[in-house]
This record gives C-alpha cells, structure tokens and sequence, in this order.
C-alpha cells in the first residue's frame, strides 16, 4: 500500500485540481477581480480566487502555492492597482506571478491598463500573449479563457506545466 501512496496523492490532487487561479491586486478582490471569478465561475470553470478559496485561520502562503501547482493555468488581471503593486511591492502577487511564468501557465488579461505599461514594470509578463478589455468585453475574454482550458486535456496542462 505505501507504494501507492504517490498515486493516489497524484490523483486527489489532479481531481481537487483549479482550471484557473486568478492573480489579482488586493484592492482589486471586491470589485474587478471578483467580476472576473463570478463570469468564469458562470462560463463553469473552476477558480481558485483569494476571496472565495481562502478559509479564515488559514496559511496564506501555503493555500496559495497549493492553489498555484493545482491550477491548470493563472490569469493576471493587470490594473493600474496591480501596476502599482509590481512597481513598489514584490511580495504576494510577485511570487504568483514568478511562479506562473515559470510554468509558462501565464495569460495577462489587461483591464483599464495597456501592455505598454505593463512593459514598464515587467516586459517579461507583457511579452506574453494575452487579452485586453480595451479591444474587447471582460465576457468575450472571459469565454475563451473559458475555451482555452476546455481545450486542455490533462495531458496538455501536464506538458505545459514541464516546459
């Protein structure tokens, strides 16, 4: 049985798995950030989302990193309150944001900021491909978010947490 052990973690941990975690600014969680959790909860894909996941008394920093290995992939959602952060904070958001790079699991979706801001602050998450609400609805971007990780088997997500 303790040979198993790895497998069936494996597994627990593949079903308890997020299509999404949802990087955000503090100050964004009750408005911007929570409109963005509430039309992907509505298009059915699971989030793991600060203000709704989070339990009380629980370990912040561990929670998210469980929410960051079990998520299929991160969105950012860049406003000009998460351009503040990356210029004059590198804590919370910097490590998720370090951590979805890594993985190349990263999409931006810029609301209310432009890529060339965000090439100011961090030209490596602005060099990625992403959406923008100045080109189209937080809806439309949100349903083929929603698209995307309909299309990721578990196999897909695997090979592109790898590379």
């Amino acid at each position: 049985m303790r040979d198993l052990e790895p497998v069936r973690t494996a597994v627990v941990v593949r079903t308890q798995a997020h299509d999404v975690f949802l990087c955000h600014a503090w100050p964004d969680r009750q408005a911007d950030a929570k409109d963005v959790y509430d039309l992907l909860v509505d298009e059915d894909v699971s989030v793991w989302f600060s203000e709704v996941t989070l339990r009380p008394g629980t370990d912040m920093r561990v929670a998210i990193d469980k929410g960051l290995v079990n998520s299929r992939i991160g969105i950012v959602l860049v406003t000009p309150a998460m351009l503040d952060k990356l210029r004059t904070d590198r804590s919370i958001a910097s490590n998720e944001l370090s951590a979805l790079l890594r993985r190349n699991l990263l999409v931006p979706v810029m609301h209310g900021a432009t890529f060339e801001e965000l090439d100011q602050v961090s030209p490596t998450l602005a060099s990625r491909g992403g959406f923008s609400t100045a080109e189209e609805s937080m809806k439309d971007i949100v349903v083929k978010i929603a698209e995307l990780v309909g299309t990721l088997d578990g196999e897909e997500a695997d090979e592109l947490s790898m590379k």
